[in-house]
């Protein structure tokens, strides 16, 4: 059973058409990356997935009572105000003291309770969002750019937390990233995007596809071509091209 269908999705804002007839689905446990280019509507597809936007058309179809987890590209506290991160995670209410330890343990980032916000580093403050985004057991998480701002270090380090929230969990990802290498190190599927749904697939397929190569090049800054992954083996692309069966290098170091 899926988590989630999206079958023919349509989003504008006034006369001006921002996705149309984008089709996918998410499964239990899978990690799906999101890229595209700026204004190819990768926020908008995230923020119709939660309800924060209306489709113009189409459908959303959800399992019966699932739980999602939204870590937003930036967030905004003034620094002024006093609040601190347990005060934080238990908004808008409802959220009992003890669920926020563990959380934060989730998240990488324990003891961190009676911290003020305003003094957080800026990869403490993504981990606090992520913190709150796992507080209530997520099913599907999504995360819109978590890492921007964030150094290299900073990206693989949040990424490869990511990564180990799913194995702990059994969590679904969906996350928008514009840090290609990150597509190699962590996806089981990519799904490029650029108004509509240019092409999906594993990372390798997805890279050897003219459609992905059109927008991104060719060039090693953001290739994928040569990841393996163990999920490769199952050909469950839909791009409909062929793709080289390179046995090379993993090219997983560039995101360590």
């Amino acid at each position: 059973m899926t988590l989630l269908d999206v079958e023919g999705l349509s989003v504008g804002y006034g006369a001006a058409p921002v996705l149309r007839d984008v089709s996918l689905s998410i499964a239990p446990g899978e990690i799906v990356t999101v890229v595209g280019p700026n204004g190819s509507g990768k926020t908008s597809l995230l923020r119709a997935l939660i309800g924060a936007v209306k489709p113009t058309s189409g459908r959303i179809r959800r399992k019966p009572g699932l739980r999602i987890g939204y870590v937003p590209q930036k967030l905004h506290i003034d620094p002024t105000l006093p609040i601190s991160v347990e005060r934080f995670l238990r908004l808008p209410g409802g959220i009992p003291h003890s669920a926020c330890a563990p959380a934060l343990e989730r998240a990488g980032v324990p003891g961190l309770s009676r911290q003020q916000m305003s003094s957080l580093s800026g990869g403490q403050f993504q981990r606090v969002l992520l913190a709150h985004a796992l507080i209530n057991r997520p099913e599907l998480l999504l995360l819109d750019e978590a890492t921007q701002g964030l150094d290299q270090p900073g990206s693989a380090a949040f990424y490869r937390r990511i990564e180990e929230v799913r194995r702990e969990t059994g969590c679904a990802v969906v996350m928008i990233s514009h840090e290609l290498h990150v597509v190699m190190s962590a996806s089981d599927r990519v799904i490029c995007l650029n108004g509509h749904v240019c092409c999906e697939g594993t990372p390798e397929i997805v890279s050897s596809a003219p459609e992905y190569r059109a927008l991104f090049g060719t060039g090693t800054g953001g290739a994928l071509a040569l990841y393996r992954h163990e999920h490769d083996h199952q050909h469950d692309a839909s791009c409909g091209h062929d793709h080289d069966h390179a046995h090379g290098d993993k090219a997983t170091e560039a995101a360590e």
